[in-house]
């Protein structure tokens, strides 16, 4: 949701990224390395930690632009959320229905969509974007995204120096937190069209939905 490799151990010991590289210099390559893909796999880790819950989901994530998403959830198996890129559809096995929402309701930060497809502009997106060192060869880009400083306190996006992002951790006012993790990284894979599109299984209907809250 990579390039600076020599001389970290003193970064590290300053907790800061080499005077070298900037928020801004390194937020232009993210952009730049994600608006050139056309599709993109990953495994991923979904933690949520709030409203005295502590929930985490794996599967297999998969993008396509313009505007395809993918989530195929390791657990129950069968569990899916596609987006075609006019609506979204939710399922999970045993429901006797799937819930379809319009993908314009979908654009909101608590999907990794519009970074991993390359439909943003960091540094403008994010109020008072910095950057420090995660580890070796890592760094955290974070900010306030605009418009939604009310609900959103803070998002971290952990990524390399050349650019591809392997975290993702959005902090809410309410003290809430929801952190995406990215393995397995492929880039520009073959796709189908059927790879985003929902087929209900016998008996099972979809039906119209609202935006999660």
């Amino acid at each position: 949701m990579r390039w600076v490799v020599l001389g970290l151990s003193m970064a590290a010991g300053a907790g800061r990224a080499p005077s070298a590289l900037t928020a801004s210099s390194l937020a232009a390559v993210v952009d730049a390395h994600y608006n050139r893909l056309q599709s993109l796999q990953a495994r991923y880790t979904e933690r949520y930690q709030g409203m005295g819950m502590d929930r985490s989901e794996t599967g297999v994530l998969t993008l396509r632009k313009p505007g395809r998403m993918r989530w195929a959830y390791d657990t129950p198996a069968g569990k899916l959320f596609v987006l075609d890129g006019r609506s979204a559809i939710s399922y999970t096995p045993g429901d006797a229905q799937a819930t379809r929402i319009p993908a314009k309701q979908l654009d909101d930060l608590h999907s990794p969509l519009r970074f991993l497809l390359g439909h943003t502009e960091l540094a403008k997106e994010l109020d008072g974007l910095t950057l420090t060192l995660a580890a070796p060869g890592s760094y955290t880009l974070s900010g306030t995204p605009k418009g939604m400083a009310e609900r959103v306190r803070s998002i971290a996006l952990t990524v390399d120096a050349e650019g591809q992002i392997h975290g993702m951790r959005i902090e809410e006012t309410d003290g809430s937190t929801t952190s995406f993790t990215f393995t397995d990284l492929r880039e520009n894979i073959p796709t189908k069209d059927a790879d985003f599109t929902f087929v209900p299984p016998p008996g099972v209907t979809v039906v119209n939905g609202t935006a999660p809250i």
